[in-house]
């Protein structure tokens, strides 16, 4: 079975789409399978089912042989043609009782070393409820060689979006999920699964202090401050914001709100905070990361385009910000191209 080593966890920009994520590196790595094996439903084949319809009006073309190619460079600026850093994977992770890994919102490491995940309980893709009336448990914790410690969650969580470690190494998972009764909140649990605190309206979207739309990612202060990315619609359907909360769950403030310029969001995806105390913001739609100090004072903002950061002691007025690209449907047309499926 595969050994993780952890090797960073960073903020990213790709294609558009900023994310927070933890890289990991497989050494040894030899695929699982049979029963004791975790292999996905659709794991060789992203996402596309494994036996594809037969289409006859469709032609197929094998692995390397598509007639259309990406340009050297984006729109955005960003290079297509450098070699590719990552290795094939391997199936990893020793679930129980013949469950399959679905979509998988979230993995992270604890300060103790082991590693979390977040499953959404059979649901293929981002959308949905699947975990709101499963059996399944969509938190799930192993040890660095893949074995199964501990799960919870069920009948908790409806949708799990992120999951994030405090200093304590309490775990906050944050869902985007909603039913009657469940969803749209922020969930503190223990490492033993305890939950110690919620925060948010279950089931309903707010757009005060006392609630979310859809919160995506908590990043929690030195000082036990709470800082919740809030907003996954895009545009002015919903509103994106930043809602800080104390150290016991006591609303604060909020923090921007819908737009383009510095200090506003559209769909915050992901949140950090560095040794420094300040806070990044993956600001999706606006294809940008904008670090902020914690009171929401706009200090840089960094695009795709170019990396260099616009800070606002050389950025004076609106008119000369630097426009973000806006592109339709960035959720889907920034994800990874899948391979084709294997031809016969």
């Amino acid at each position: 079975m595969a050994t993780l080593r952890v090797v960073s966890r960073s903020v990213l920009v790709a294609a558009g789409i900023a994310a927070a994520s933890v890289a990991f590196v497989a050494a040894s790595a030899s695929a699982q399978t049979g029963s004791a094996g975790s292999q996905s439903l659709q794991a060789d084949s992203c996402g596309v089912p494994t036996t594809p319809t037969t289409n006859p009006t469709q032609q197929t073309f094998p692995p390397g042989n598509y007639p259309v190619t990406l340009p050297a460079v984006s729109l955005l600026g960003a290079r297509n043609d450098l070699p590719s850093p990552y290795r094939p994977g391997a199936h990893w992770g020793t679930l129980p009782d013949g469950r399959r890994w679905s979509s998988t919102a979230g993995v992270t490491v604890a300060p103790d070393g082991t590693i979390w995940a977040l499953d959404r309980c059979g649901q293929a893709g981002a959308a949905g409820a699947g975990c709101g009336s499963s059996t399944l448990d969509p938190i799930l914790q192993f040890d660095t060689e893949g074995r199964l410690l501990r799960s919870f969650g069920k009948g908790v969580i409806v949708n799990p979006h992120k999951l994030t470690f405090d200093r304590a190494g309490n775990l906050w998972v944050t869902d985007i999920g909603r039913m009657p009764g469940k969803g749209l909140q922020v969930h503190k649990f223990s490492p033993n699964g305890t939950e110690l605190l919620t925060l948010g309206t279950a089931g309903e979207a707010r757009n005060g202090l006392d609630g979310f739309q859809a919160p995506t990612e908590v990043a929690v202060a030195p000082n036990g401050d709470i800082f919740v990315a809030d907003g996954h619609t895009g545009g002015t359907a919903s509103p994106s914001r930043i809602v800080k909360f104390d150290r016991s769950g006591k609303p604060i403030a909020v923090i921007g709100k819908t737009g383009m310029g510095p200090g506003e969001f559209d769909v915050p995806h992901t949140i950090a905070i560095d040794s420094r105390g300040r806070l990044f913001v993956g600001d999706r739609q606006n294809n940008r990361i904008q670090v902020l100090d914690q009171n929401g004072r706009f200090i840089a903002q960094w695009f795709q385009s170019d990396g260099r950061a616009a800070s606002s002691s050389t950025r004076t007025t609106p008119s000369t910000w630097p426009t973000p690209s806006r592109a339709t449907g960035a959720r889907t047309s920034a994800s990874p191209a899948c391979p084709p499926p294997a031809t016969a």
